[in-house]
């Protein structure tokens, strides 16, 4: 990975979406239901103040609204602070 995340940030790979048709109609990318759910791929060192808790590989969710959308190598991630982060999948 290219890309390491600064301070408390961590970059997140969503799962993918899950197709859903109704009745032979096919709903549009932009229509579909955001992930909330995704797998750390790289993480920052954290603060003074804050440790880091999270690590490469952990599955997490977060809220709908989190993060920054990145596109890189034709993959699409998500950066955001750790504290954007609800949980910790197991």
């Amino acid at each position: 990975m290219n890309i390491k995340p600064l301070s408390d940030r961590v970059l997140i790979e969503p799962t993918a979406a899950e197709e859903v048709t109704m009745g032979g109609i096919i709903i549009p990318d932009s229509a579909k239901e955001k992930p909330l759910k995704g797998k750390v791929v790289a993480v920052g060192h954290g603060t003074k103040d804050e440790e880091m808790i999270l690590k490469e590989g952990d599955v997490v969710l977060y809220g709908k609204y989190s993060g920054t959308e990145i596109e890189f190598e034709g993959t699409k991630y998500l950066m955001m602070r750790q504290s954007d982060v609800l949980a910790i999948v197991e």
